[in-house]
């Protein structure tokens, strides 16, 4: 007998509600793996929770939501997620993804943790505070702005946004690019420029003299003479950051003239010479 178009139209119907239903099941049973696998393909392309979000048409909260398990992932947004990364529903909320070898989600990560080496996240003012509590937490880093230079050789780095004019003629508002350096003392380059993350000072963009006599104190230098050398204590240092480059903006360096720049030559020999005396 010949199907009438009514009886096409219905057998549709149930088809798609018991692929609807099949689908709730299986999402309900995967759960677990779907809010893991979320957060897992999302640090793959290097997004905040934020950028993510915001591509998947949804909420933050509700992301955040999905990556901690507190809700099930909607059905269109693991469909949208499964096109993105070419994986099927099925590993998508059955598998743990970050597991899977040799397959092209392990090919990605390997070439994120690749590209991550010359991956620069930035610290702004605003985020200061915030970094003196999450420095050590990858959560908290994850959700940085990054960039990249390529004139820099390999190593870790991070930027961070400066303010004030103690350290002039490089101006306030100026972003530092610096390299990690383990916490070794013998490491440190006498003189040298670092961004040093303290736990009384916060984060200070100075030059280090070393001390001879106290290895466990450090004289933090500006390269403004009108503001004076002072003690830190080694053991409160959290982070070392060698300066690497300085980005700022055209228009906001300083222009001095001959009689500026002999007075500051003029201080800062006498700096020099108070700080010989204290070393010695």
């Amino acid at each position: 007998m010949k199907k009438t178009g009514i009886n096409v139209g219905v057998k549709i119907f149930f088809d798609k509600l018991k692929n609807l239903v099949y689908c709730t099941k299986f999402i309900s049973m995967s759960q677990s793996f779907a809010g893991q696998n979320l957060k897992y393909l999302r640090k793959l392309r290097g997004l905040t929770q934020e950028e993510f979000a915001t591509k998947l048409n949804i909420k933050r909260s509700l992301l955040g939501a999905y990556e901690e398990e507190r809700a099930e992932p909607r059905l269109d947004v693991l469909e949208t997620i499964s096109d993105w990364f070419k994986v099927s529903l099925d590993d998508l909320l059955r598998r743990d993804l970050s597991d899977v070898k040799g397959s092209y989600l392990a090919k990605r990560r390997q070439q994120k943790l690749i590209a991550e080496n010359n991956l620069i996240h930035f610290v702004p003012v605003k985020a200061a505070a915030g970094y003196l509590a999450g420095y050590a937490d990858e959560e908290f880093i994850d959700e940085l702005n990054t960039f990249t230079l390529p004139m820099l050789g390999g190593g870790q780095y991070r930027a961070f946004e400066i303010v004030g004019d103690s350290m002039l003629p490089t101006p306030s508002g100026s972003v530092i690019v610096g390299q990690k350096l383990n916490n070794d003392l013998d490491d440190i380059k006498n003189n040298s420029a670092y961004i040093v993350v303290s736990r009384n000072e916060g984060i200070v963009y100075k030059r280090i003299v070393k001390n001879n006599r106290a290895k466990n104190k450090l004289t933090m230098v500006s390269d403004n003479p009108s503001f004076q050398p002072y003690f830190m204590n080694a053991e409160d240092i959290l982070e070392l950051w060698q300066a690497q480059m300085v980005i700022s903006k055209i228009a906001t360096h300083q222009r001095w003239d001959m009689g500026q720049l002999a007075s500051m030559v003029n201080n800062l020999q006498e700096q020099v010479s108070t700080l010989k005396k204290r070393m010695n």
